[in-house]
């Protein structure tokens, strides 16, 4: 089980951060079209790059995985492949030289019932490690800004309710490849993919 709680993370954490990203990047080139200003470090930078994004991720795992409010939600998911996938995308979507290979956040989220209270309940996980590593206020502002219209792509079910079931209808997504294994989260998609064939193609 407390492997299983460590992919949880992923689900939302990737969203948060990818659309976190595309409101820094429009905000930076706003600001370069209005006032002619530099532009800023990448978000995947200022977050401190592989070794911070791992931690981080790894943090709020352990948060996930403690929570009873959530944790059922994750009891078939492959941890290792969802926290694989939760590197690889917030290391792409903020600029790091990475490939997102998993699936879109509805097409993840289908039939696990998640409820506005469990979507609440990783938020306030999410919160506690931003805190836990002082994730300067601007970069922490872009993550939580993002959770408005990600919610409506993760939350299946309205209402408060949480520690609810997996759904029986459930189906996850089948383990790592081997080449996926060896070249790691942070390796470039044709690392990642050497020897797997598209039938192995990564999925979330």
């Amino acid at each position: 089980m407390k492997s299983i709680l460590k992919a949880g993370m992923a689900v939302s954490l990737i969203a948060f951060l990818a659309a976190a990203t595309l409101l820094s990047a429009a905000r930076t080139g706003a600001a370069q079209d209005n006032m002619g200003a530099p532009a800023q470090k990448s978000l995947y930078e200022r977050l401190g790059g592989q070794a911070a994004i791992s931690a981080v991720i790894d943090d709020f795992a352990a948060r996930v995985l403690a929570d009873a409010r959530i944790n059922k939600k994750f009891a078939k998911s492959n941890p290792e492949r969802l926290v694989f996938h939760l590197k690889e995308q917030v290391c792409a979507v903020t600029g790091g030289p990475c490939t997102y290979t998993g699936n879109s956040m509805p097409k993840t989220h289908k039939h696990m019932k998640v409820t506005e209270g469990e979507f609440n309940a990783l938020v306030e996980d999410l919160v506690a490690t931003l805190d836990k590593f002082n994730v300067p206020a601007k970069e922490k502002g872009e993550v939580l800004a993002a959770l408005g219209p990600l919610k409506s792509q993760i939350v299946e079910v309205k209402g408060d309710a949480t520690g609810t079931p997996l759904p029986s209808n459930f189906k996850p997504a089948p383990p790592l490849t081997d080449a996926q294994k060896q070249a790691g989260p942070f390796a470039p998609n044709s690392e990642k993919m050497k020897g797997s064939g598209n039938a192995n193609k990564s999925k979330m």
